[in-house]
């Protein structure tokens, strides 16, 4: 397959990092199946927003790193062309199997998926351009994914990611974390930069840092704002909140004391929400930074 080193199997790519893949699979994926609407339509925006600024080029490859669904790995495929060709890589199997479902009614034949762990997975180094949507912020060693990505580009190629930025910019999380936190302790390491998770790479300074060890160079970020739809009701929008959100996590890490205390949050948590209902559901704003970055080659 044109952008993958099938000397390395599928097994020896994941088995480095095999329990946070089976925590993504088993747990993670059900739920943002379940809300997928929320997860990939409530925030294209920033991809939208990504893409009309720095827009992919006709005859382009590219490198879609946790491409999740494959939405953004449909959309890159379109706006490369016939000419260009898009390669989406996720470590959850069940998220290519949707890509893969997907694609095949698309009609687009410069477009493939495969399962494999981008941290360490070897890429033949031909690509333009190596983007992620909300991905690179799981990485468990983010200075030697980083540069393994780099690997995989061309010299002058271009990384393109799209990031959280502080749970602070948005509401949609941080508004209904402070309730929670209003009853409970925070849970430990509750901190931007502790390990993978949504706002590890929310601080400029920390990324242009990642960037540089990993050997990129010209590091630009640029704020992007959305106002997003994170239910189609108030009732979806709790249910959100606590499964995946750190609302949700804030209860479940209190334990027996969380449990007694969930009733009280899902009914504060649902007035909050109710307040930001309109026409097109429950919408609140999110932030986030297009961080870009050149392989020097």
């Amino acid at each position: 397959m044109a952008g993958w080193s099938a000397a390395v199997s599928m097994e020896q790519l994941i088995t480095p990092n095999a329990e946070h893949v089976k925590v993504w699979n088993e747990i993670l994926v059900p739920k943002f199946r379940r809300f997928r609407q929320v997860l990939v339509g409530g925030f294209s925006g920033h991809s939208d927003a990504a893409f009309a600024k720095f827009p992919p080029q006709p005859g382009q490859r590219v490198l879609d790193v946790g491409c999740g669904f494959g939405e953004t790995s449909l959309q890159l495929a379109s706006m490369v062309g016939p000419a260009g060709y898009v390669l989406g890589v996720d470590c959850c199997d069940a998220f290519i199997e949707t890509g893969r479902d997907d694609a095949r009614h698309t009609g687009l034949h410069n477009l493939h998926f495969a399962v494999a762990d981008a941290q360490v997975a070897r890429f033949d180094t031909d690509f333009d351009l190596c983007f992620s949507r909300f991905g690179t912020m799981f990485f468990g060693s983010p200075v030697a994914a980083l540069r393994n990505l780099r690997r995989a580009l061309k010299p002058q190629g271009r990384l393109m990611m799209i990031v959280w930025r502080d749970i602070g910019d948005n509401p949609w999380l941080g508004l209904p974390k402070g309730i929670a936190q209003a009853h409970l302790p925070a849970p430990p390491d509750d901190a931007p930069n502790c390990g993978p998770g949504p706002f590890s790479m929310a601080d400029q300074a920390t990324v242009t840092q990642m960037l540089t060890a990993a050997g990129f160079e010209a590091p630009s970020f640029m704020r992007t704002d959305v106002r997003s739809c994170i239910g189609a009701t108030p009732q979806a929008a709790v249910e959100f909140q606590l499964l995946l959100g750190p609302a949700g996590e804030i209860v479940r890490e209190a334990g027996e004391a969380g449990e007694r205390k969930r009733a009280i949050i899902e009914a504060e948590v649902l007035a909050l929400l109710a307040k930001h209902t309109t026409e097109q559901g429950v919408v609140l704003g999110s932030s986030a930074w297009c961080v870009t970055a050149r392989n020097p080659g």
